[in-house]
């Protein structure tokens, strides 16, 4: 970033770039320059500068700099001078329309080059190309090469403008100004998505200028002025829309007129109310709204007569008729009275905002349908004497519809009155602010509504009528069209009849459709219900039912009192809930209804994207074959124009013409005339041959004498030179004789000087080898000490190495025989607890065997009497049981299974007495087998036993009853876990 001392170097500066072509770095100068914090005080130079600024940006379309700059020299001269930040302003603008109109003018003049017939011949193969593939016109491919980026730019400026400008209230003209070149920029050149843009800007600035009322330099909309420019940037923006056909648009400009009417509760002039209430009228009858439509007609009338001295009597006719056939044009029944509450509840705040926007104050409490309504419009439009300034045919017209009761004779009445309102209208010679008025465009509302009259009037006088009767009294409609508007009249009950295509007849009067039947049958059986009941329970006399209720009156109304505020209270709170249900219904169906549009507006994009890519490739096939046609034609008559007169073909004005069959066509003519060129080439070159061959025979003699002649003239030339080179040698010889007589006088110098120089070198060269030498050997000595080094260090560094390899080998040497006699002592000892297991299974199947076998005993034992031979088998069994059992209890030594079972068993069961129990108990000790588990791994290690039922008293396996180092069951059932060693 280059910094000046003053802003007239950033000046010259940027005019040097300028003139050795840099454009885009004097901008970017300038650009840091008005962005830097050391000119933030304004100067007269810097105006200056930001007119050369702002030339570089439009030059090179770069309006991001310009709004940085802008906004930046908005700070400087705000407080200063802001005139100058509007010349700058003017300025831009005036150079971004300038470079749009020459581009458009550009445009414009090669357009009318392109236009010349002779220019199509000199088209290069690449245009042509070109315009085939791209499908482009000249025109448009000059639009979107030179204009569209200009325009593209001027619309920037446009929008960059108004974003710096919109909070400023020294410059609201100048905001005016550029908001109503930008409406005609979208005007001239139809750029609706634009003036759209255009809208919403201008809508957001005002919005935010009411948002934040704290600003400083805020405008103040309270200030006539201020006012008067707002309400003409809207006026502007309304009439601009409506020319574009923005309806839409422009109803939204009538409400941004309106709110702005309110915001400053000031009434704008009456000019303008003119301009705002024919806009309505256009507005409301293109959304065919045309019970708005006829009032703000009226408010036009109303205004017209009122403020306008110089309005003449024809105009004031023309403009009372418009406000009779408009309030006529409105259908004479009101489509939302079968319409559900919401809808009437929508239906009341439509009608209440546009009676806002037209000028009629509603309040709230009145029904927004009653009060704009056509029977209320009818009957002001007479109050106000509206009717007494229209013409005769409007005042006819008026009362045979609304007044007269001609049911046989109505169309009649009404077909000439109607032809002469339509050749009736025009423009407004003392009204220049009104469109101009056709009163042609009610004809067909009125003949609608004279169908209407007509069925309504045909009703009251006939309860049935043939069509073809009812179609000679329609002169407007067939009757299919007289069908569909009864339909309408019968859906809205402004007409009750049926027509019955069968006979051929039309039927009025209440026909009892079996819907209306339907829709209250419920109310029906209620009534029936009751009259039952009042007969067979007839009500009692009213003196007895007074005598009867008189004792308890008091008691009676209070509790009707209560009864109706709890009813009262639920019916609110049923109301509530229904409220609530709506709600969510309606929100559900608008979420429907949102998803079904976006699905719907999809399908759409789609199918119009598919539509206008089969448009463009139908569009460039055709340009295709168009194009293959005018270069078939040309090639045609260029292969005409080279053929003879005597051979020329012309095509017959039936055949079909393509580039293919001209090009063989041109193909074969071409060889056809190459046959021809082939045959008098041949010819040429024969006779051409002949003319050779004679012209060689004269001339054999000629070049024979000539060579000899240039023989001899040759070899009297070599003497000569061979004659004067041997002169120029001896010549030569004799010279240098004489030069090396004089040379040798100086042979002895030259050998004393040649030996000295020899000399003194060779002591110079002795020298410097041998300093050579000795530097050589120095190096040499130091190299060989360097390797000494390093090949003991290497030698040091190997020794380690092998040492500490050593060391690794070895002890992964005493791991490697540690772990083998881990696993040799693993092996033992899972060898020997293998053996005890198969040891302790065969005592177990010893000891159960003979268990069986004493069960076997004793139940032979309980068949027969007992006897004295039996009880020594029985005793020591028990006996050997009860001490077995104890000492395992006390002393952790095995039990068998169904030992402890049998003495768990008999225990509590049982009480033998004492002779039993000593026959029983007194035995020996059990035998020393039984203690098979103690200390068998020496003193140091702990008993391995293996107790049944310890895992829910099931007999482990020999797998399952002792783990290789994994798992160690204790004695009394519990396990401890032990690595396992691989």
């Amino acid at each position: 970033m280059a910094h000046f001392a003053k802003p007239e170097n950033a000046l010259k500066r940027a005019d040097e770039l300028i003139n050795v072509g840099q454009k885009q770095d004097a901008l970017q100068a300038l650009h840091d320059l008005i962005t830097s914090k050391r000119y933030r005080a304004w100067q007269k130079p810097l105006e200056k500068i930001m007119f050369k600024y702002l030339d570089l940006c439009v030059d090179l379309k770069r309006g991001r700099f310009a709004k940085d700059g802008l906004i930046q020299y908005r700070i400087v001269c705000q407080q200063v001078n802001v005139s100058s930040l509007e010349e700058v302003i003017k300025h831009f603008l005036h150079l971004s329309t300038e470079k749009a109109e020459q581009a458009r003018s550009q445009a414009d003049a090669l357009e009318e080059a392109l236009d010349v017939d002779d220019l199509e011949a000199d088209r290069k193969p690449e245009d042509l190309q070109l315009s085939i593939v791209s499908g482009e016109k000249g025109k448009d491919r000059s639009d979107r090469e030179l204009v569209t980026p200009w325009f593209k730019f001027l619309w920037e400026t446009y929008r960059t403008v108004l974003e710096i400008l919109r909070n400023n209230s020294k410059l609201e003209a100048l905001y005016a100004m550029t908001a109503h070149k930008a409406f005609q920029f979208c005007k001239q050149y139809k750029r609706t998505t634009e003036f759209r843009r255009l809208c919403e800007i201008i809508r957001n600035h005002l919005a935010n200028l009411n948002k934040y009322r704290d600003q400083r330099d805020r405008p103040d909309l309270s200030a006539p002025e201020s006012l008067q420019l707002y309400l003409d940037t809207r006026f502007d923006q309304l009439k601009v829309a409506t020319e574009l056909g923005l309806w839409q648009e422009a109803f939204r400009s009538v409400e941004d007129i309106y709110g702005l009417m309110c915001m400053v509760k000031k009434t704008p002039k009456s000019s303008l109310l003119m301009v705002y209430y024919s806009k309505l009228t256009e507005i409301f009858w293109i959304s065919s709204s045309h019970l708005y439509h006829a009032y703000a007609w009226l408010k036009l009338f109303s205004l017209q007569k009122n403020f306008n001295k110089n309005l003449s009597q024809k105009d004031l006719q023309l403009i009372a008729s418009s406000v009779v056939l408009a309030a006529l044009s409105v259908l004479p029944f009101d489509r939302a009275q079968s319409a559900s509450h919401m809808e009437l509840e929508n239906e009341k705040e439509r009608n209440l905002r546009m009676a806002n926007l037209i000028g009629f104050n509603l309040e709230p409490k009145f029904e927004g349908r009653d009060m704009l309504s056509r029977s209320a419009l009818l009957s002001e439009l007479v109050s106000r004497g509206v009717l007494s300034c229209a013409s005769q045919e409007v005042k006819d017209l008026f009362h045979v519809l609304e007044h007269e009761f001609h049911p046989l004779d109505l169309g009649s009445k009404i077909q000439p009155l109607l032809e002469k309102i339509s050749k009736s209208g025009g423009k407004l010679s003392s009204a220049p602010s009104l469109p101009e008025v056709q009163l042609s465009q009610y004809v067909p509302s009125l003949e609608k509504l004279a169908t209407l009259r007509l069925l309504q009037q045909v009703s009251k006088i006939y309860q049935t009528i043939r069509i073809e009767s009812l179609s000679q009294l329609v002169p407007f409609f067939e009757f299919s069209a007289v069908e569909k508007i009864s339909v309408d009249a019968v859906k809205n009950n402004f007409v009750a009849m049926k027509v019955d295509h069968m006979k051929g007849v039309v039927i009025f009067g209440n026909l009892g459709i079996e819907s209306d039947g339907l829709k209250d049958h419920l109310a029906v059986f209620a009534e029936s219900l009751n009259k039952v009941r009042a007969m067979l329970y007839p009500v009692p006399s009213k003196a007895s039912k007074i005598g009867g209720i008189v004792p308890n009156l008091a008691e009676t109304v209070e509790k009707e009192h209560k009864r109706l505020l709890a009813r009262k209270s639920i019916i609110e709170k049923r109301k509530e809930d229904q409220e609530r249900q709506q709600l969510e219904m309606e929100r559900e169906e608008e979420q429907k209804r949102l998803k079904l549009q976006k699905l719907t507006e999809e399908a759409e994009q789609k199918r119009l994207a598919a539509e206008l890519l089969e448009r463009r490739k139908q569009r460039i096939l055709r340009e295709i074959e168009e194009k293959e046609l005018e270069e078939a034609q040309a090639l045609l008559e260029d292969t005409e124009k080279r053929m003879k007169k005597g051979k020329k073909k012309t095509l017959l004005d039936g055949e079909k013409v393509t580039k293919q069959t001209v090009m063989e066509r041109a193909l074969t003519e071409q060889l056809k005339e190459r046959q021809e060129m082939e045959k008098k080439l041949q010819k040429l070159a024969k006779t051409m041959d002949y003319l050779e061959r004679a012209k060689r025979e004269e001339a054999a003699p000629l070049i024979e004498a000539a060579y000899q002649r240039r023989l001899v003239e040759e070899r009297e030339f070599y003497e000569r030179e061979q004659q004067r080179e041997v002169e120029l040698s001896r010549e030569r010889h004799e010279s240098d004789l004489k030069e090396k007589n004089r040379l040798s006088r100086m042979l002895e110098f030259k050998e004393t000087f040649q030996g000295e120089v020899i000399s003194r070198r060779q002591a110079e060269f002795d020298k410097i080898r041998t300093e050579r030498e000795e530097r050589i050997s120095q190096m040499i000595r130091a190299r060989k000490q360097e390797r000494d080094i390093k090949r003991k260090q290497l030698y040091y560094l190997t020794i380690e190495e092998e040492r500490i390899r050593k060391l690794q080998e070895e002890e992964e040497a005493r791991k490697r025989e540690e772990a083998e006699k881990r696993k040799k002592q693993e092996a033992e000892h899972k060898a020997k607890l293998d053996e005890i297991a198969e040891k302790q299974r065969q005592r177990e199947r010893e000891l159960e065997e003979k268990e069986k076998k004493r069960r076997e005993e004793l139940l032979k034992g309980t068949d027969a009497p007992p006897t004295r031979p039996a009880e020594p088998t029985a005793a020591p069994a028990a006996a050997a049981a009860q001490p077995a059992a104890a000492p395992a209890q006390g002393s952790g030594k095995y039990v068998p299974k169904f030992k402890r079972q049998t003495a768990e068993v008999s225990a509590p069961t049982q009480t033998p007495p004492a002779a039993d129990s000593d026959r029983w108990g007194n035995r020996g000790p059990p035998p020393a087998d039984d203690h098979w588990g103690s200390n068998r791994g020496g003193p140091s290690q702990k008993p391995d036993r293996w107790v049944p039922g310890s895992r829910g008293g099931d007999r482990p396996s020999g797998g399952d009853a002792w783990r290789s180092g994994e798992e160690r069951r204790s004695p009394f059932g519990s396990s401890r876990p032990r690595p396992a060693q691989r």
